[in-house]
Parts: structure tokens; C-alpha cells; sequence
């Protein structure tokens, strides 16, 4: 098996630019709460995308991957409201929102094929 893959090389990038918010945030903003909320979300997207990547079945690897489309999706909450805020401009929003998005459109395929084939499976079985 491949080492390496998409969703797990999308999720690291993700959260080294969310590293990356966080530390303009507070160096150039001066902003600690919601800087620190986005900073846990963000980077454990992609920790329990890495996690499932060892799970020892089915059932585990969606949950890795259920906790990670929560965290993205919280995420994708915490970026709304800074660029509501006015702590991150539209294009910086913009920019690590599409990149948020597509990790829950990933995940979301991910996990909702993973099921599918499950339910396959042991409808074969009968």
C-alpha cells in the first residue's frame, strides 16, 4: 500500500496553513481565543485523517474520518467568523475556506462510499 495519499497530503498542507493563521493572528493581531480554537480544529483534521490510515476496521476508520469531517467542519465555522470579525480579510478567507471546503467535500465522499461499500458487503454475505 501506498503511503501516501491525497486527502492525507491535502490535510498536512491545510494544517500548516492553519499554523500558519494562527501565528499571524497572534503576532499581527493580537487576537488569543478564537486564534487558538481554529489552530486545535484545524490541525486535528488532518491528525485523525492520519490516524485512520492505522485503524484495525471498518468501524474505526469512520470514526477517524467522522471526527475528522467535525473538526473540518468546525473549522470552517471558527474562518467564518474571523472574517466576519474582521480579523482575516476576504481574499485570506476566501483562500483557506475553498481549501476547508474541499477537505469536507473529500471526507464527505470518503465516508459516505466507505458505508456503501460496507452495506454491499454484507448484503453479500446473505
Amino acid at each position: 500500500m501506498k503511503d501516501s495519499n491525497i486527502i492525507k497530503e491535502k490535510s498536512f498542507n491545510f494544517s500548516i496553513r492553519i499554523v500558519n493563521l494562527y501565528k499571524y493572528l497572534t503576532i499581527q493581531k493580537k487576537e488569543f481565543v478564537l486564534s487558538n480554537q481554529v489552530l486545535r480544529s484545524g490541525t486535528s483534521i488532518g491528525a485523525n485523517i492520519c490516524e485512520s490510515t492505522q485503524s484495525v476496521s471498518t468501524a474505526d476508520f469512520l470514526s477517524k474520518l467522522s471526527i475528522s469531517l467535525k473538526e473540518a467542519c468546525e473549522t470552517e465555522y471558527w474562518i467564518k467568523l474571523l472574517y466576519r470579525t474582521e480579523y482575516i480579510d476576504k481574499s485570506q478567507h476566501d483562500s483557506v475556506i475553498f481549501d476547508c471546503q474541499e477537505l469536507i467535500k473529500m471526507l464527505t465522499s470518503i465516508i459516505k462510499k466507505t458505508k456503501e461499500n460496507l452495506i454491499n458487503n454484507n448484503s453479500d454475505n446473505f
